[in-house]
């Protein structure tokens, strides 16, 4: 497995790795939903806006020339926010979640963040079985709109 930058040449992989794991990990989320979500979330004005942000770190893991997951962390202050990371199904429990996160890190920890936050949708049990087995607590809930509706999310927090 190489995991390095993501280029805008990786967009469409990305968008693809995204929409699997989606329809793979959120059941409570209708077809349409996730449809429109990845494609409002990762088209390629998104993508070229997050590659460009100061303070950002966006990654790709690829194994045999295919891109198999990606994450995408922003440091504001001395905090850093895991906003995305994704595993295609076919490529999870293989470490590559953890090779994403543990260079995520590296690579945010070069901005001085001293502590990180990751979210994710509160049903995802999987995700958050993940983020605590990389030593993050779960020290609050939030809500983000997913089409149209607010949806609980898990705030998990890992001090450095």
């Amino acid at each position: 497995m190489e995991i390095r930058p993501a280029t805008e040449a990786d967009r469409r992989a990305i968008r693809s790795v995204a929409r699997e794991t989606w329809h793979d990990t959120y059941d409570e989320l209708e077809f349409e939903t996730i449809e429109e979500t990845v494609a409002e979330w990762y088209s390629d004005e998104a993508l070229e806006r997050a590659l460009s942000r100061p303070g950002t770190a966006f990654l790709v893991a690829v194994v045999d020339d295919e891109i198999v997951g990606f994450t995408h962390g922003v440091v504001e202050g001395d905090e850093g926010d895991i906003l995305r990371l994704y595993v295609h199904p076919d490529h999870q429990n293989d470490g590559i979640g953890t090779g994403l996160h543990e260079r995520l890190r590296a690579n945010l920890e070069d901005f001085n963040m001293n502590r990180m936050r990751a979210m994710d949708l509160a049903g995802n049990e999987g995700g958050q079985a993940f983020y605590e087995s990389q030593g993050f607590e779960r020290t609050g809930e939030g809500e983000v709109e997913i089409g149209g509706k607010k949806r609980r999310e898990v705030v998990y927090t890992l001090e450095l």
